[in-house]
């Protein structure tokens, strides 16, 4: 497959701080309370940029994300996974569950260095490229090469985050099992999940995504907090 010239238009990170601009509120900008440092956003919008140039070169040779347009991209996958990422609160560990093309996980590592992330993806290609964005930003971030059904029975984690997996329900079930504190789920408007994880979770009230984000997706967070 051979890219057009606009599929590789580089995007500087003062035009995606620009797109990301309704989605940075002020619950955002205090997203980092529980790190030791501020937020270090000029830092972020370049690793974004590098990020972003590395989902469209893969992305001309395999499916990473049904998104082609890098507008598109930085409001839809970056905008909403900054968006979770500013309700994460205080963590020490993340895991993101299947996590494809790094979505939500490695945004929420890059706005909160603090974090032990771990992107968990199955499909070996996807693992890759995860590796190389890794590699590229110089994080610490783990990849999980795998299905997490597949780890030590006894690992968890503070935080597990999904957005728009393949079988959310088996997902979200697994997710109740690794998460110690709480489950963050940004999934359609029309999946009902609640009753997954009410059993062991207190389901808050949705946040439907427009209410906020004018320019995003009719979806929902979730965000479900361990008993």
């Amino acid at each position: 497959m051979t890219p057009n010239a606009a599929t590789f238009r580089i995007m500087t990170p003062d035009s995606i701080s620009e797109l990301l601009h309704p989605y940075l509120d002020t619950s955002i900008g205090q997203a980092a309370d529980a790190a030791s440092t501020p937020t270090d956003w000029p830092r972020i919008y370049s690793q974004l940029a590098t990020y972003l140039e590395l989902i469209l070169k893969w992305n001309a040779r395999m499916n990473l994300t049904a998104i082609r347009k890098p507008e598109e991209i930085v409001r839809r996958h970056f905008g909403e996974s900054l968006f979770l990422a500013s309700r994460i609160g205080a963590c020490h560990s993340l895991l993101d569950l299947g996590s494809g093309a790094g979505f939500p996980g490695l945004p929420a590592q890059l706005m909160r260095p603090d974090l032990c992330v771990t992107l968990a993806e199955s499909q070996g290609k996807k693992a890759a490229f995860l590796r190389e964005v890794v590699r590229a930003l110089g994080l610490q971030t783990e990849v999980w090469a795998g299905r997490v059904e597949s780890m030590s029975a006894e690992r968890r984690f503070d935080v597990v985050a999904l957005r728009a997996v393949d079988g959310m329900e088996a997902a979200v079930r697994e997710a109740g099992v690794r998460a110690s504190d709480r489950v963050l789920i940004l999934a359609s408007a029309r999946q009902s999940l609640h009753q997954i994880l009410e059993k062991d979770f207190c389901v808050n009230d949705p946040i439907f995504l427009p209410n906020f984000l004018p320019q995003s997706s009719a979806g929902v967070l979730l965000a479900a907090h361990r008993r």
